[in-house]
C-alpha cells in the first residue's frame, strides 16, 4: 500500500512483496504547490504515513493505495485498486492496462502513475522469471 500522494519515478528494485512491486524513488505530492523529492521513501512506498510523515496532509482522504492483477492475457492486464483510510476501503475499482496503449486517461494522475509503476514492476518480474 503506497502513499496516495506518492508519484513514483524510478524503480530501485526490491521485492514483489512491496506494494508497488519494487521500491521506488519519487516525488511527494502532498502539497501540490511544493513538490518534494524525499530521500527516505519508506513511508511513501508503504503508505499509512498519516501522523508519521510531516508532509502528509490533515485531510479526510485516503492513507494508502494497493493494487492487484486479476487477469493477464496477450493484450493486457486487468488490475483492481483499493484506496484505504484507517485500514478500511475508501475507493476502489478496476483498471484496464493495454500492452499496446497503457492505461487510458484517469482523473487521478497519482493513481495512474502508481498503477503504471505497479505494472512496470510486474512486467520486470515476469521477464526475469
Amino acid at each position: 500500500m503506497s502513499c496516495p500522494y506518492f508519484y513514483p519515478t524510478e524503480s530501485r528494485g526490491g521485492s514483489a512483496l512491496l506494494p508497488l512491486g519494487d521500491s521506488w524513488t519519487g516525488q511527494c505530492h502532498a502539497d501540490p504547490d511544493h513538490l518534494e523529492h524525499p530521500e527516505n521513501t519508506l513511508s511513501c512506498n508503504l503508505g499509512y504515513a498519516r501522523g508519521q510523515c510531516c508532509r502528509f496532509p490533515d485531510d479526510p482522504g485516503p492513507d494508502a493505495v494497493r493494487f492487484t492483477i486479476s487477469h493477464h492475457d496477450a493484450t493486457g492486464l486487468l488490475l483492481y485498486y483499493v484506496m484505504e483510510r484507517d485500514h478500511h476501503p475508501f475507493a476502489h475499482g478496476p483498471l484496464e492496462y493495454s500492452f499496446a496503449a497503457g492505461f487510458g486517461p484517469m482523473s487521478n494522475p497519482l493513481l495512474q502513475r502508481q498503477a503504471t509503476a505497479y505494472v512496470e514492476s510486474y512486467q520486470r518480474r515476469k521477464q526475469d522469471a
